[in-house]
């Protein structure tokens, strides 16, 4: 048998110290062989912890804000969607509406937040609901399309404690590995309907919308309203009642919320639409001082195309006015007066005598 001696291990500095020699080996040899060779600077060495941590392979959390390295670089290849700055003044509205509402349906004190907003694509909300829970799937009538609710399930248990006369200050039991109970799941989606009536509420400044409930599922796979990659809004809420409490999300696609987009971009309510006083007045004293041509009109007549053609220098067009008849003061195509020709000094002139009714505006 043939013994192998193992080689003894190199530190990384004797490491980084016999490359850096490699390299000024070749490089000298080069300038030998009389190649121009540019000075080469020994570079430096990742051990590595610093590989796996540039690479996100490393041992600690790989999501949120501790992600690091690779895992940031495939992040940021994500699209990055727009902000809309209306749709977070109507989440906020919808967390005081929804304070009060849950106050009368539930006789408690209850204060209700909002965590955050965000984007994210569908796919992957789905797959980081923890469950158990309820997902809630509502309509946007007007919108025709779909929208999500998730109660979690401290949320479930809960809301069915307060409802049930359970006791304040005692925390709500919770008994996993089961399925929901049919008194459980009817208290949840009274809950859905209090919270989908608020959330139409609060879209009723920006726009006319109904959200109605159209089923409850517990698996998120049969919960799917949307493509898997399609961006969605997230809205987490926080629902504390004393010592009980949980999460609600709302997840609304990009899709759902397509018809009211240019709405949901303004940066406050009645943007595009807004009245400039300052503006108004100054437009109206500038019409004021416009000058604008008035054509008295004595005569109209139709006459053949090849009548037209051939008229010459010294034709004449005989006019079917009389001297008193009334005539038509026009602006543009729009008739402002009658009256009758007259004379006044060395000019023709008319005098007016009945202002024409003005036509409606918007009138079909």
């Amino acid at each position: 048998m043939s013994e192998t001696t193992a080689e003894p291990e190199m530190s990384d500095d004797e490491l980084a110290a016999s490359w850096g020699a490699e390299v000024e080996g070749e490089a000298s040899a080069a300038a030998e062989d009389g190649e121009d060779a540019a000075p080469v600077q020994p570079a430096r060495i990742l051990n590595q912890a610093e590989i796996d941590s540039l690479m996100g392979f490393d041992e600690g959390p790989g999501t949120g804000d501790n992600r690091s390295g690779m895992q940031r670089i495939i992040s940021s290849g994500l699209v990055s969607y727009e902000r809309l700055p209306m749709l977070e003044i109507v989440f906020d509205r919808l967390v005081r509406i929804m304070s009060t509402s849950l106050r009368n349906f539930t006789s408690d004190n209850v204060e209700v937040g909002i965590d955050n907003i965000l984007s994210l694509r569908f796919g992957d909300y789905l797959n980081s609901i923890p469950l158990p829970a309820m997902l809630a799937v509502f309509k946007a009538e007007e919108w025709d399309n779909y929208g999500l609710m998730v109660v979690d399930s401290a949320m479930i248990y809960s809301i069915v404690d307060v409802l049930l006369g359970g006791r304040r200050g005692t925390a709500a039991m919770r008994i996993e590995g089961r399925p929901y109970t049919t008194i459980e799941r009817t208290l949840v989606e009274r809950l859905i309907h209090v919270v989908l009536a608020d959330l139409t509420t609060s879209f009723d400044p920006l726009c006319p919308v109904t959200f109605r409930f159209e089923r409850l599922e517990v698996n998120p796979r049969f919960a799917t309203i949307s493509r898997l990659s399609n961006a969605a809004v997230l809205a987490r809420l926080h629902v504390d009642m004393e010592d009980r409490g949980g999460r609600l999300e709302l997840m609304m696609p990009y899709a759902t919320l397509e018809p009211v987009r240019e709405l949901l971009l303004q940066q406050f309510m009645g943007e595009k639409f807004g009245r400039d006083s300052i503006w108004e007045t100054h437009l109206a004293e500038e019409l004021w001082n416009t000058d604008v041509d008035l054509d008295v009109v004595l005569d109209e007549q139709v006459m053949r195309l090849s009548d037209v053609m051939e008229l010459r220098l010294g034709s004449r067009i005989v006019l079917n006015t009389v001297p008193n008849a009334l005539v038509s003061l026009r602006c543009g195509t729009a008739v402002l007066f009658e009256g009758k020709i007259g004379r006044r000094k060395n000019r023709v002139a008319v005098r007016i005598d009945t202002e024409m009714a003005r036509p409606v505006s918007g009138a079909g």
